[in-house]
């Protein structure tokens, strides 16, 4: 495998039987599908060569796959969808994204001195996400009382998941985040180092990051995103509309190497080997027992506490965890409208839709063994165990994916849904 990307001579020059594709990524454990369809042989077995490219930032990902400089990329679940609208007052570029790369993955961590601060208020890190937040919504009080600088919390994207179960979850114990709380932008890998230098006050980002945060002992894991939404949606790979026109082929081939890649990531008798991979410095780097960690769900929240099961931490492959669920995307651009990122309009909807493409997941793996749901979208919330649902073998289980204050999204009420969380339309 090279990490160089080939001229685009040379990639034009290439047939669609020995294509490379140049994908974006950034250093997260939940890169692995990427990582293990070029260095397993999958992708070969496509007839792919993939030339991966590590990023720093999210920002990047976005212009680079904008520009077509990556064929595809690892992108938050929200990204394909902010591009394709044009928000954010940054270039309008149709995306799509047909195959999900993995459910949760990342948390909300507090440094050590904030996480004292509520632990003096009688938090407690077996508390769930309401009461945890509702210590932190009083420390925010007393500090506005004293007048002192609000808290500042990092998200690594505005157009993110992490931003959005922040917000969620911050509004959820009556703190605003625009006016109680100062929120900032960081890359991922800056995470740790701002929080030790006590530049932020915590921070929402995916893995290894957090656990990294607990090994140095500057920070606490105080709520994960599997906490906060069961199964909710995190990575995407996504590219540019007029890629997959251009190429169908060669994203099928794709998109048939990354889904059997994320079966080989899931099974627990290739953990050792997978995080041998992303602990390499051209990958993740680090220790491979941090990516273990995260890679089996057993999380250390605090330095010198014991490591704990956390029940779907991460998921990439069960539950049908690669559909590309067009729920997840209505979800997205719900949160965009509630805090003020886009308006709502109702021709949106079918635009949003659009961008998360079960049609070519579908297509890609029709002719495998892979399960495939009858249904393209879902009530978001529903789900309190593992459920049965309509599928080509008839064997399809979607595990609970319930959101932590028990509320559903329907996606085709979505109107319905904003005026429940107190959104004009």
């Amino acid at each position: 495998m090279t990490l160089s990307r080939p001229t685009a001579a040379e990639t034009s020059a290439q047939s669609d039987e020995t294509a490379t594709l140049t994908i974006g990524f950034i250093p997260l454990v939940d890169c692995a599908i990427l990582v293990a369809a070029a260095e397993k042989g999958f992708a070969e077995a496509e007839g792919l060569q993939l030339a991966l490219v590590r990023e720093t930032s999210w920002a990047n990902i976005r212009d680079r796959a904008m520009l077509g400089h990556f064929d595809a990329a690892q992108m938050l679940a929200p990204l394909p969808i902010a591009s394709t609208l044009g928000a954010g007052g940054h270039l309008q570029v149709p995306m799509v994204a047909p195959f999900s790369l993995g459910l949760g993955g990342n948390a909300i961590t507090l440094s050590e001195q904030l996480w004292s601060a509520l632990e003096a208020d009688g938090a407690e890190l077996s508390d769930g996400p309401e009461k945890t937040v509702g210590h932190l919504a009083r420390h925010v009080a007393r500090r506005k009382a004293e007048g002192r600088d609000p808290l500042t919390l990092a998200t690594v994207y505005p157009f993110s998941g992490h931003n959005y179960e922040l917000r969620y979850w911050l509004a959820s114990g009556g703190i605003d985040p625009d006016r109680d709380v100062r929120l900032v932008v960081l890359p991922p890998p800056f995470m740790v180092d701002a929080l030790a230098e006590g530049q932020v006050d915590g921070f929402c980002v995916g893995e290894p990051w957090n656990s990294l945060a607990v090994e140095k002992g500057v920070g606490v894991i105080a709520a994960t995103k599997s906490a906060l939404w069961r199964q909710g949606p995190d990575k995407v790979l996504g590219l540019r509309r007029r890629f997959a026109e251009e190429h169908p082929e060669r994203l099928e081939a794709l998109i048939r190497a990354l889904y059997r890649a994320a079966r080989w990531a899931s099974d627990p008798g290739h953990l050792d080997e997978l995080a041998g991979l992303l602990s390499r410095p051209a990958y993740v780097g680090g220790s491979p027992a941090v990516m273990q960690a995260a890679l089996s769900g057993r999380i250390t929240r605090r330095k010198g506490v014991a490591s704990g099961e956390i029940p779907d931490f991460l998921v990439f492959h069960a539950h049908a965890a690669n559909f590309p669920w067009q729920s997840h995307a209505l979800w997205f651009y719900s949160q965009m409208v509630r805090w003020g990122q886009v308006p709502y309009r109702s021709e949106d909807l079918a635009r949003v839709r659009q961008v998360y493409r079960p049609d070519i997941y579908r297509a890609a793996l029709k002719s495998t063994d892979a399960d495939l749901p009858n249904a393209s979208a879902k009530v978001e919330g529903a789900l309190k165990t593992p459920t049965p649902v309509a599928s080509r073998s008839g064997r399809m289980v979607l595990g609970p994916d319930g959101f932590f204050d028990g509320r559903l999204f329907d996606p085709d009420d979505v109107e319905g849904y904003l005026r429940s969380i107190g959104v004009e339309v």
